[in-house]
Order: structure tokens, then C-alpha cells, then sequence
């Protein structure tokens, strides 16, 4: 096992990364990225802090799977409940659905983000999930 990608004794598979600055203009909070060196397939683990979300945004081209690694977390799609996320939990997302995921108001979340690999594909960026639409999903 590569060790630069283990951390067994402190949970941790996929090293944090640095701070997601390049999207941040994205995001509702912080979040943190390290791209994993996989041929032909993009795979990133992204990390967020308690309380941040991405906005809503649609792939076009090409769809996306979540594979949540460590946290409490949500997955909403445009119109419907949102879904809890914990560690093991997969979220498939079809080119084409509104969407955002993050962390939970009170956790940190993790999870590995692969994009389809479709040529020209990319990512529509919509409004922020507001504070209402977060607390809705949130409520315990």
C-alpha cells in the first residue's frame, strides 16, 4: 500500500489536500482537494468543514459518483429530500441533475468525487444553497 495514501492509525485514507481555492467562488464554507493520480478518469478527494456545501450545479456531458469516505454529509437533487451521507455510502449522479453536496452543520465530511470521463464534459454552476434550503436539511 502506497503510505502516502494511508493513515490507518488516524482514519485517514486520502490525504486532505490544500485549500480548495481554485473553487472557492463555489462553495458556502471551506473545502479542501487533493487529486488522486489516476490515468483517464478524474478523481478528487474533497474535504469539507462543518457547515460547508457546494452550490447547486449540473454536469453536462458527463455524470458523477460520490463515494463518501468519513463524516456526516448531505446529497440533494433539485426538487427532492436530501440523503444523509456517512462512510460507504455511494451517490450516483446522472449528466444533467441539479445538485450540491457537503458537510453537515456539525461534521466534517469526506468523500472522493469521480467524474464521468466523457470528452467536453463540464460543470454548470447554479445559486448558492441558501441558509433556509441548509437549515431545512439539517434539522435534527
Amino acid at each position: 500500500m502506497n503510505e502516502q495514501y494511508s493513515d490507518v492509525k488516524n482514519g485517514v485514507i486520502f490525504p486532505r489536500g490544500e485549500k480548495n481555492d481554485a473553487f472557492a467562488r463555489y462553495f458556502t464554507g471551506t473545502s479542501y482537494a487533493h487529486v488522486l493520480p489516476a490515468k483517464e478518469i478524474s478523481i478528487s478527494n474533497i474535504t469539507f468543514e462543518p457547515g460547508c456545501r457546494n452550490f447547486w450545479h449540473t454536469h453536462v456531458g458527463g455524470g458523477q459518483i460520490l463515494l463518501a469516505t468519513g463524516g456526516h454529509g448531505w446529497y440533494q437533487e433539485w426538487g427532492k429530500s436530501a440523503r444523509e451521507l456517512h462512510a460507504g455510502d455511494v451517490v450516483n449522479i446522472p449528466a444533467g441533475v441539479k445538485h450540491w453536496h457537503g458537510a453537515a452543520k456539525d461534521s466534517w465530511f469526506v468523500h472522493l468525487a469521480i467524474s464521468v470521463p466523457v470528452p467536453n464534459a463540464t460543470v454548470e454552476w447554479h445559486d448558492e444553497v441558501t441558509e433556509k434550503e441548509y437549515a431545512e436539511v439539517n434539522k435534527s
